[in-house]
């Protein structure tokens, strides 16, 4: 088997954006669309069904990218993370 056998990947983002940085871009678009963008995100969350997110900026296509378990897991970590530093 010669190289040319190989399958070969590319990746069409440069670089791959972090949950945080989806999360602002999706915030951030669904905001400037005059979206409540809690409570789209919410419905996201909840139903994974992705049309509560708007195409504007591709933020559909950008949360779609994180796994929603990981979404969730991640936020939850992050809010008593804040919680556990604000009472200390």
């Amino acid at each position: 088997m010669d190289m040319q056998d190989y399958t070969r990947k590319f990746d069409v983002v440069d670089k791959k954006l972090g949950t945080r940085e989806i999360l602002s871009s999706v915030y951030d678009s669904l905001k400037l669309k005059g979206y409540n963008p809690i409570n789209q995100i919410v419905g996201y969350i909840l139903s994974e069904d992705p049309t509560y997110i708007t195409n504007y900026n591709n933020a559909r296509s950008l949360i779609c990218r994180i796994d929603r378990d990981e979404l969730l897991q991640e936020l939850l970590i992050n809010y008593l993370e804040k919680d556990e530093n604000e009472k200390k």
